[in-house]
């Protein structure tokens, strides 16, 4: 079986079951702030075991993109050097939602394994959980999950092996769904002699190859109590890499079908043949796995850059990239690997065969910056060894190796392998030491979402989800009911006039923060009260929290409340928001399909739109863009909103939003003729009525990421008005019309530079004797050399050189030395014509005089500048000059 067989029979196995299959989620979590990345199958379905939110099916199998770097999964430099170890990975599973448990996910996990995948039984075991751990206080051990086993299988107990929490109790975190756990093991090398036990060192030759997890405890605050899930839940895993090397027969996961054409790829690039030399191979290895977590992570819209997410990536590539200067790879190689990896895996995930331009483009424009900082790295160690060397210390610093690190993107294993190559020491708790200190005053950049509360955790459950009436008629005024009541984070049953609320309705017009989206504000009233509302979230699932102050009287949980959503202020986001589908479809259009929206900003005075696009737009591509919007606009099309399912909305060519979470149906907006996109947003009901949009500004974000600031409707006509009125003012103060003043403007510049020249002809002029002072007759003979030293009313240092080089032109033959006193320092130059720099060298004779000025001077024997404070000891300063040709001439 290849590995996309092992994939698809497991889907296939679990689908016959009733499970529903689901893609995989992005690589970036949606709303959970704990994660870096996607990094099990279970993510997408946290809150549904945690009650929060609702799926239309109790069952689901998937195949998830995961990856495991940073953060905790520190392993990184073990890639390469193991068969298994891997930043990027696809994890096989089938989760139960309160449905089947124990019995049905041990017997489908043997089932699948023994008559599908056809392992053979003989060389397999399990593990369970052993319970006695005094951390799990009240947790036994798993004797049902070993009944079950006894009872599938026909396993001896020496065959279920009892183990602790570090095996056997499955923690996504330290909050959120745990249970005890069951492995299946396989024996690589053949049949096995004997049974493992609990002693470590009885388990070599013995692979993991799926967990079973029995989702029954949350704990909801660290190192808290655990609680009951509301029904016990299923969740499995299964990485697709290591069911593959058992299915295939081989010792490796490199070695199976998963990686094979990418290391050929990456194997033909470098001269090398994979499988002939150990340090080639680990070096190919790393490229082979590197280059399947760039091409995804890129694909899901993160950038090799400093924010946590995309340092991660960053470092990942440079590794790799590190690895292929190793192998003697010079140019830039990156994005052809990820052209394979995109060749091979695009079949299950057309999104990297849709982004592939953005893929590619990213991976060499990286690869180039960070080829030439290595280069520049290399020589700042090479230099800091040097400087080590002579101060006889042998030990690289942790500020250099960290300085490396940070703007180099030298990884510290790199520093202290160069290092010891030269006979020095680079510690790595010295690094972290520096690390450390610069993640305590950093914050974690991967998500804006904050921790939720347990009261918000616990209301989303009890409450649901709340109903959104902003899609109905103008969808700014309604009804409901007050279902809940927060005050300083924790449930209230009322609140008085002054008191800062969270308020929770059964239903609300209120639109909650989401999709780039800012939230609603306005006002609610009760029997008793009214409240001003100056936000609405959505922290937890579709739980809409409607924040502000009570301004009347006292509001209670159970009464009706009028909703009314300021609507001058909705209307304008309406139009700003219509106006972000218009930009896309826009910018695909003038600068080519790999333009990803990559993120946005939605308020009443503004829009702003993140694109994925490599280079700056030029004012033609911005105008050509603009002017795309506004004929949309003008054609003023009726919007089509409608609800479908995602396959369905998929196949009419709707856009999906960057880093948006989608369920089985979903939203379709079409604005103007042409753009159609996933959006749960508010619209405009005509293109036209967005009036007429104005780009303000383009500018880069990060690697990869440009940004768009554009204007809409009444924002956009004030805009267009200042920028008349300064030209109206401008016009004036010139004296002509205002279509004519960038020419008024040039001419007014040009004649500046030409009085520039002038003024500066005439400076020089005067100061060497064309006015009314004639310097040539200030010379003196001093022992047969003609010396000219004078002080002249000059503060520019180009205009007394100049000068300074016309008067010893002028003497043929001396030495001139002059003070220009016309600013706040003096500032001082000497010349000494050919013939005498063997007798007197203008630096030396300078750099004396400067000392007498308070200030110091230097230069060749030709020619010498400096300058001093002292302005009153210029005579004496001049007369020294004219003493010390005299006693060196």
């Amino acid at each position: 079986m290849k590995a996309a067989d092992v994939r698809r029979a497991f889907l296939e196995f679990w689908k016959g079951k009733g499970h529903e299959v689901v893609a995989s989620s992005s690589l970036v979590p949606a709303n959970d702030p704990t994660l870096l990345f996607t990094n099990a199958g279970m993510v997408q379905f946290k809150d549904v075991f945690t009650g929060v939110d609702k799926r239309p099916y109790k069952r689901a199998a998937t195949s998830q993109k995961c990856v495991r770097a940073g953060g905790k999964h520190n392993d990184l430099d073990e890639v390469g050097k193991t068969p298994r170890h891997h930043t990027f990975f696809e994890m096989l599973g089938n989760f139960s939602f309160g449905d089947y448990f124990k019995e049905d996910a041990i017997a489908g996990a043997w089932e699948l394994l023994t008559k599908v995948y056809k392992i053979d039984e003989s060389q397999m075991c399990v593990t369970i959980f052993g319970g006695n751990d005094p951390d799990l206080a009240g947790v036994n051990a798993d004797d049902e999950a070993r009944a079950i086993w006894k009872r599938v299988t026909g396993f001896s107990d020496d065959r279920i092996i009892g183990l602790g929490k570090k095996d056997n109790f499955w923690m996504m975190g330290d909050t959120g769904p745990m249970g005890p756990c069951t492995e299946i093991h396989y024996f690589m090398d053949g049949k096995p002699a004997s049974w493992p036990t609990q002693d470590p060192a009885t388990w070599k030759g013995w692979l993991e190859i799926w967990n079973l997890v029995f989702m029954q405890y949350e704990r909801r605050v660290k190192d808290g109590e655990l609680f009951p899930l509301p029904a016990p839940s299923i969740d499995t895993g299964a990485g697709l890499e290591r069911v593959t090397s058992v299915v295939q027969g081989v010792k490796s996961n490199y070695d199976t079908d998963l990686f094979t054409g990418i290391l050929e790829t990456a194997a033909k690039i470098a001269g090398k043949t994979y499988g002939q030399d150990p340090e080639s191979d680990t070096s190919l290895r790393v490229i082979a796995d590197h280059a399947r977590t760039t091409t995804f992570l890129i694909a899901d819209g993160v950038t090799p850059d400093k924010g946590a997410r995309e340092y991660v990536l960053r470092r990942i590539f440079r590794r790799a990239v590190r690895h292929g200067k190793m192998l003697g790879i010079e140019q830039p190689f990156m994005h052809d690997v990820c052209a394979r990896v995109i060749t091979e895996m695009s079949g299950q995930y057309p999104e990297l065969l849709a982004r592939q331009n953005t893929i590619k483009q990213t991976a060499l424009e990286e690869e180039k910056r960070f080829r030439a900082t290595l280069d520049r790295g290399l020589g700042l160690l090479e230099e800091e060894l040097a400087q080590l060397e002579k101060a006889g210390t042998k030990e690289v610093p942790g500020k250099t190796q960290f300085v490396l690190h940070d703007t180099y993107g030298f990884p510290q294993d790199l520093t202290e392998i160069i290092a010891g190559e030269r006979g020095f020491t680079a510690p790595k708790a010295a690094f972290d030491e520096e690390m450390a200190k610069a993640q305590a005053t950093s914050r974690f950049a991967g998500s804006d979402q904050v921790a939720i509360s347990t009261d918000i955790k616990t209301l989303a459950n009890e409450v649901g989800a709340t109903k959104f009436l902003g899609y109905e008629g103008r969808g700014t005024t309604g009804e409901g009911k007050l279902a809940a009541l927060l005050v300083d984070g924790r449930r209230a049953q009322t609140a008085s006039s002054g008191t800062q609320v969270q308020l929770v309705f059964d239903q609300t017009p209120f639109y909650a923060e989401s999709g780039g989206q800012i939230g609603d504000t306005g006002e609610v009233s009760t029997p008793g009260g009214k409240v001003r509302i100056d936000d609405t979230k959505k922290p937890a699932g579709d739980l809409h929290v409607l924040i502000g102050e009570v301004i009347e009287g006292i509001v209670t949980v159970g009464e009706r409340a009028t909703f009314t959503v300021d609507d001058d202020r909705r209307e304008r986001i309406r139009a700003n928001h219509s106006a972000t589908h218009l930009l896309n479809h826009a910018l695909q259009a003038v600068l080519g399909e790999h333009v990803a929206q990559k993120g946005s900003l939605v308020s009443p005075d503004r829009l702003r739109f993140d694109f994925a696009h490599g280079a700056p737009m030029t004012p033609d591509e911005l105008r050509r863009v603009e002017t795309l919007v506004n004929t949309e606009i003008r054609r003023n099309v009726d919007s089509v909103i409608e609800v479908l399912p995602i396959e369905e909305a998929r196949k009419k060519g709707a856009v999906a939003m960057f880093g948006e979470k989608y369920g089985d149906h979903v939203r379709v907006v079409s604005i103007g003729g042409e753009s159609i996109e996933f959006c749960g947003g508010t619209h405009v009901r005509r293109a036209g009525d967005i009036g007429l949009l104005k780009i303000v500004g383009e500018s880069g974000v990060s690697q990869g990421v440009r940004r768009i600031e554009a204007v809409t409707g009444a924002g956009a006509l004030d805009y267009v008005r200042k920028l008349e009125d300064e030209l109206l003012k401008t016009g004036e103060r010139l004296k002509t019309s205002p279509f004519e003043v960038a020419q008024r403007v040039d001419k007014l510049l040009s004649d500046a530079k030409t009085q520039d020249r002038e003024i500066e002809k005439l400076k020089q002029k005067l100061a060497s004797g064309g006015g009314a002072r004639d310097l040539m007759a200030e010379a003196v003979m001093v022992k047969g050399i003609r010396v000219l030293a004078a002080a002249v009313e000059i503060d520019d240092a180009k205009v007394l050189r100049d000068t300074g080089d016309a008067l010893r032109d002028k003497l043929g033959s001396g030495v001139v030395v002059l003070a220009g006193t016309g600013g706040a320092e003096v500032k001082l130059v000497a010349m000494v014509t050919k013939d005498l720099v063997g007798k007197v060298q203008a630096g030396k004779l300078l750099g004396e005089i400067a000392v007498l000025l308070g200030g110091k001077a230097g230069g060749r024997p030709d020619m010498a500048q400096g300058g001093g404070k002292d302005a009153a000891a210029v005579p004496a300063a001049l007369a020294a000059a004219r003493t010390w040709v005299e006693t060196h001439g």
